[in-house]
């Protein structure tokens, strides 16, 4: 049985008043339908003009890994003549699934460091590469190898996904 979940949700309200928290309790009913806690507690918060949805992280750090950009006038030298093999995220910033798979990818670039080298290029600003390489959908990852494309995941895939694609050409973290 589901146990009842307490959620806190801050909500940014305008200057002039102070901005609540509430703590919502899910409906056990709600949660039998299987619907997560959080959206029941942005359900119940009552709504106001000007009040938006402010979310934290534990600790109020900024966890994730920034992947370094390349572009059409950096591609050679960081992709082409790399002496190891470079995975490079095809992306815009538009793109819903290129932020859910971002995070992985600077988690890679991390536990791969020294084996692989990791970039992001922006489609919208380097359509010219984008279209060498026949890139459709996005988000893409490929692999190069000494200049050459290797292979290719497209699409929000999971992490496993990603490390078996990377293993051939590196050989494990």
């Amino acid at each position: 049985m589901a146990s009842r979940l307490a959620v806190a949700v801050a909500v940014a309200a305008p200057a002039s008043s102070p901005s609540p928290v509430a703590t919502v309790a899910p409906p056990r009913v709600a949660l039998r339908r299987g619907l997560p806690p959080t959206w029941h507690a942005l359900r119940a918060l009552p709504r106001s003009r000007g009040a938006a949805v402010v979310c934290q992280a534990q600790g109020g750090q900024d966890t994730a890994i920034q992947v370094p950009d390349v572009s059409k006038s950096t591609w050679q030298s960081l992709v082409v003549e790399s002496e190891l093999p470079v995975l490079v995220q095809f992306w815009a910033s538009w793109c819903g699934p290129c932020k859910m798979i971002d995070p992985i990818v600077g988690k890679l670039s991390k536990e791969y460091e020294g084996k692989l080298k990791c970039y992001k290029l922006n489609t919208d600003e380097n359509p010219d590469i984008a279209t060498q390489f026949g890139i459709r959908s996005i988000p893409t990852m490929m692999i190069f190898k000494n200049g050459e494309k290797k292979d290719a995941v497209i699409g929000a895939v999971p992490e496993s996904t990603l490390v078996t694609c990377i293993d051939k050409y590196v050989g494990g973290r």
